[in-house]
């Protein structure tokens, strides 16, 4: 028999595993372990905490709706499993291999041998597969020809849409009520019990009631309006991406058939080129080792995380987040830059802070984009880039629609001063962008390296 382990893929349809697990033609049973160590300091109750629990009792409605079952337990995932192997080792139920999908960060790797570990020690074998991106990497590499790994988007992107039209990635029609079900009776310990009721957690919504109308009316004007923050142009999708709820196959998809994709599909790419640098970038995880960061101060953090800096679009920016684990892209990028640059703290306190906060968050997207905005990295924004948090305000929301929205206190302010500094503002935009510009090129000296022609 064999066992999935659900992670970051909490859907019931176009899953690689299950692809595996239809050709082998063994049963197999289902089980989810969350993670003590992924919900710890009372994730559970922040944004991105609650966004995939919602998930999982959606997940586990699915199942329900199959008439099949998902074993969930909560513990050590290796301790979990050796468990469980242990249980049925030996008898009818016994377990011959463990599949799973594959993921890149630090914790999930050395998570992964401990249960190649535990498995190994039970007979059974231990198998991961590739699920969450559009390209196979090592055929990608082959395909490219390069020397080394992309470290910029641009000749990437554009090498990778060779690629799916020279090698399409379609969406499997394999679903749960394909697979032969094997039933089996873990009788967990008590220490395996989850802590919370997971009833509390209303099952999330569907995709593809977000995802349909996007396509039909919004995906043509996504690169004109994409910046335009307050009209909300994107597809509302990504917190069941984050949660693995829907198969970026299935995105790409339904996407390509579109008039005017190009640039939706575009972010696609992008979220591949990150999961990319996580595989071949040996320092993506370890920049902030690598950068003298000393000169960096944390002084100003809590402001910048309530909402308390005194520069409107970054306060109602980081409101809306607190308040719904919301925030536009744009408006990422605002906040991101500000903290590190005109603040000038580590961009490790708003990667942690945003981790909680988001409700889509994901842990290879989200380093990225702050190593991005920090000028660090392999893939980043030239150290003497330091936008304008006012200029950008007016630019994108030039009637401070969003500013009103999550500062009452300045909805009847005048059009042109609602996008102004306050007198009470943390610092002065002009005298810490120039700040910002020498300590962030003393902090990257040496370290640049030269870019690849595009």
């Amino acid at each position: 028999m064999k066992l999935f382990i659900h992670r970051k893929d909490l859907r019931t349809e176009d899953l690689t595993a299950f692809d595996y697990l239809h050709e082998a033609g063994a049963p197999a049973a289902h089980l989810l372990i969350l993670d003590p160590f992924l919900l710890k300091r009372g994730r559970e109750k922040e944004h991105s905490g609650v966004n995939f629990l919602r998930h999982v009792n959606r997940l586990r409605s699915r199942y329900e709706q199959a008439g099949r079952v998902l074993h969930i337990a909560y513990g050590a995932p290796e301790e979990v499993l050796s468990h469980l192997l242990g249980r049925l080792e030996g008898g009818p139920e016994e377990i011959d291999e463990v599949v799973a999908h594959r993921d890149f960060t630090p914790y999930a790797r050395d998570r992964d041998r401990k249960l190649k570990g535990a498995a190994e020690a039970h007979g059974a074998a231990f198998t991961l597969l590739v699920d969450t991106l559009m390209i196979e990497t090592e055929r990608f590499a082959e395909f490219t020809g390069k020397d080394g790994f992309y470290k910029i988007f641009a000749p990437f992107h554009r090498k990778w849409l060779e690629y799916l039209a020279h090698a399409p990635n379609e969406p499997s029609s394999v679903a749960l009520g394909d697979l032969r079900e094997g039933r089996i009776e873990p009788e967990w310990p008590s220490r395996f019990d989850l802590p919370f009721d997971l009833d509390e957690y209303e099952p999330a919504d569907e995709w593809k009631e977000k995802l349909e109308p996007f396509l039909e009316d919004g995906i043509a004007e996504y690169g004109e309006k994409r910046d335009y923050y307050p009209e909300l142009p994107a597809s509302g999708v990504n917190p069941h991406v984050s949660a693995g709820a829907v198969s970026i196959r299935e995105l790409y998809a339904r996407a390509i058939r579109r008039e005017g994709s190009d640039e939706w599909v575009r972010q696609l790419a992008f979220r591949d080129f990150y999961q990319y640098l996580a595989i071949y970038d040996k320092d993506y995880f370890s920049y902030e080792k690598k950068y003298d960061l000393s000169a960096l101060t944390d002084e100003h953090f809590e402001r910048w995380a309530k909402g308390d800096t005194g520069i409107p679009v970054i306060d109602a920016a980081m409101r809306g987040l607190n308040e719904t684990g919301l925030m536009p892209n744009r408006l990422r990028i605002l906040c991101a830059m500000f903290l590190t640059k005109n603040l000038q703290c580590p961009f490790t306190l708003g990667e942690n802070y945003f981790r909680r906060k988001l409700l889509d968050y994901d842990n290879i997207q989200n380093r990225g984009n702050w190593l991005w905005c920090a000028s660090l990295g392999a893939n980043s924004a030239p150290y003497f880039r330091v936008v304008n948090p006012v200029t950008q305000s007016e630019k994108y929301d030039p009637n401070g629609e969003y500013i009103r929205e999550w500062l009452p206190e300045l909805r009847d302010e005048d059009a042109k001063k609602v996008h102004l500094p306050r007198p009470d503002a943390v610092v002065d935009l002009k005298a810490s962008r120039a700040a910002a510009i020498g300590t962030y090129k003393s902090i990257v000296n040496g370290r640049q390296e030269e870019a690849e022609p595009e």
